[in-house]
């Protein structure tokens, strides 16, 4: 039996049984030809990152099969996801743990793409925080890109979690300097890229 569980701007999640189907849709307001190819480009990559994480133990969901084309079958995750499970009381220690795992990422040369607590998932009963929809990945030492996956997380806690965001994203950056290489010239340029931010809000005023 197949559950539909979310419903995304890319992709459709049916729950089967212990697994995850990842269905990425055709776009109408694509060329065909563009589209499969887009759609195959990014299931093939996301499939082959998912891979290499379970190679190198990082909580992420692994991949039962995949077609190459549109669609990925990954081992299903109980759990919460953090966007619901985040609060003032655990927000200190789940910031560490993300910046631990976003430097492990790093560290292997892989960048998420889109780090926010709704592709997070609280692991049920071993309370392990697993990142996951690795549809946006990619691999770059590019210390541009890996602040940028840094400010996505920024953002993400400030528009979801407003109140504790500064303390969690604060614990986050922590972890991440100690565990990340090269962590002083990505922070650098993390605050480069804010600052463009900053220039680009309020130029749009």
């Amino acid at each position: 039996m197949s559950t539909l569980i979310s419903h995304g701007a890319e992709a459709k999640l049916f729950l089967e049984g212990n697994a995850v189907k990842k269905h990425r849709f055709p776009k109408s307001y694509r060329i065909r030809e563009l589209d499969d190819a887009l759609r195959g480009m990014r299931t093939r990559r996301e499939a082959k990152i998912l891979t290499k994480l379970e190679a190198v133990g990082f909580p992420a969901p692994r991949v039962i099969s995949t077609d190459n084309k549109e669609q990925v079958v990954i081992g299903y995750i109980e759990g919460r996801l953090l966007k619901d499970a985040l609060t003032k009381k655990n927000c200190a220690a789940a910031g560490r743990e993300m910046g631990g795992r976003i430097a492990f990422l790093h560290n292997h040369g892989i960048i998420h793409g889109d780090l926010t607590t709704s592709n997070m998932i609280l692991r049920k009963g071993k309370k392990e925080i697993f990142f996951i929809d690795f549809g946006l990945s990619f691999i770059s030492l590019k210390d541009e890109d890996r602040a940028v996956d840094l400010h996505v997380l920024k953002e993400a806690l400030e528009s979801k979690h407003h109140a504790i965001a500064k303390e969690c994203f604060a614990h986050a950056l922590q972890s991440y300097a100690k565990e990340a290489k090269g962590s002083a010239a990505v922070l650098k340029r993390l605050q480069a890229v804010e600052r463009r931010g900053r220039y680009r809000a309020k130029k749009g005023n």
